[in-house]
């Protein structure tokens, strides 16, 4: 059975480019918080993923940043997300789901490709945030 070496971050190319697209990531984030427009959550998810895929002390180190810390319980898996954060994250994202499918109808640039897209992607949404528990 053939085993693979374990590969540090400064040996792979592709993690070190990973992580420096996350700490970019990251500096962005921190942008987003402070200037209107630009948004930071994405920011931060862009950064646990290419942290994830690079290297696990920069992962964890943005995980304990405290601005997550309360929500580490539920990242980890320690603690099922509680009923009423469930309740209102699917709320809030039919909201904004059903405001933007109005808006793009009522601006005459609803597409059906586009409304299959974003129903779809609620779907699958509200699926995980049902069913899924850490």
């Amino acid at each position: 059975m053939k085993t693979t070496p374990n590969v540090s971050l400064w040996h792979s190319p592709r993690r070190v480019l990973f992580a420096a697209l996350g700490l970019i990531c990251i500096g962005l984030a921190f942008l987003g918080v402070l200037l209107p427009g630009l948004p930071a959550t994405i920011f931060l998810i862009a950064a646990s993923y290419l942290f994830s895929r690079s290297s696990p002390v920069l992962a964890e180190r943005l995980l304990l940043l405290p601005i997550f810390r309360p929500f580490l319980p539920y990242v980890r898996g320690d603690q099922p997300l509680p009923r009423r954060a469930r309740v209102v994250a699917l709320t809030v994202m039919w909201i904004a789901v059903t405001s933007s499918l109005t808006l793009l109808f009522l601006g005459g640039r609803l597409r059906f490709w586009a409304a299959t897209l974003i129903v779809g992607a609620a779907l699958i949404g509200s699926f995980s945030i049902v069913t899924v528990r850490r």
